[in-house]
C-alpha cells in the first residue's frame, strides 16, 4: 500500500494506521476519515504527497 508524507517529515503507513487517533493497521491513506489530521503537525490530508 501507499505511504503519504506531510510536509513537517511524517509519513502515513497504511500497514501501521495511526492507532493514536483510531485508524486501524491495514487502512489505506484514501480511506482516512476526511477530518483526520497530521498527528505530529495537524496538517490536512490534502497537503500529503505519496512516497516510495
Amino acid at each position: 500500500m501507499q505511504k503519504y508524507e506531510c510536509p513537517c517529515g511524517y509519513v502515513y503507513d497504511p500497514e501501521e494506521g495511526d492507532y493514536e487517533n483510531g485508524i486501524d493497521p491495514g487502512t489505506p491513506f484514501e480511506d482516512l476519515p476526511d477530518d483526520w489530521v497530521c498527528p505530529k503537525c495537524g496538517a490536512e490530508k490534502e497537503h500529503f504527497y505519496p512516497v516510495d
